[in-house]
């Protein structure tokens, strides 16, 4: 290196420069590694989030199953179109008109717009439902999911919080969605 500083500073520069550059390289490919780990990291933890939650935030059978290991509660709640059924945490439930028995027919794309309601149980029944109307039935993969006179229930993805109906009257994966009065019949959109 002493006869590369005496002899041929121009080779030194190049070297520091090669080096600097080469840094500088690292530093910026280092640079968007860490923050494509960063998002990479985030994404994971949404992903994560979002799969203890379901999709677009409604519950799965983890979240749908209280912490004392009780099944899912299957409630009313007060609507433009009268008592409607709802999860223990106000979220509405969905049939869809598609399903001709008890058995889901929502799979794959469906059911990430349309996630079941599932438990790890026996479904309670909340105040003014029927708890003889309840049952469930076995999914693909063994995963319970909630019925009600006979129908599977759903949420609705675009159903974020406690109230909204969003999903009332979609013909979504080529059948209607209705909200489920009390009677356990689908509620016609107005």
């Amino acid at each position: 290196m002493t006869y590369l500083l005496k002899r041929r500073p121009t080779y030194v520069l190049a070297l520091v420069l090669a080096a600097g550059l080469a840094l500088a390289g690292c530093g910026s490919s280092s640079s968007s590694t860490q923050t494509s780990a960063s998002a990479a990291s985030s994404s994971t933890a949404a992903s994560t989030s979002s799969a203890a939650q379901g999709a677009y935030g409604a519950p799965t059978s983890t979240a749908a199953t209280s912490a004392s290991g009780h099944a899912t509660v299957v409630d009313l709640a007060k609507s433009t179109d009268g008592p409607i059924l709802v999860d223990g945490k106000g979220l509405t439930l969905y049939l869809w008109q598609a399903d001709k028995s008890a058995k889901s027919t929502c799979y794959g794309a469906c059911a990430s717009a349309w996630p079941p309601l599932t438990t790890r149980g026996k479904p309670s029944a909340g105040t003014g439902v029927g708890a003889a109307k309840l049952g469930t039935t076995t999914r693909t993969g063994g995963t319970l999911q909630v019925t009600y006179n006979g129908h599977p229930l759903y949420y609705f993805a675009g159903d974020s919080s406690s109230g909204e109906t969003n999903g009332e009257g979609s013909f979504g994966f080529g059948a209607l969605w209705e909200v489920v009065s009390a009677a356990g019949n689908g509620i016609a959109a107005k």
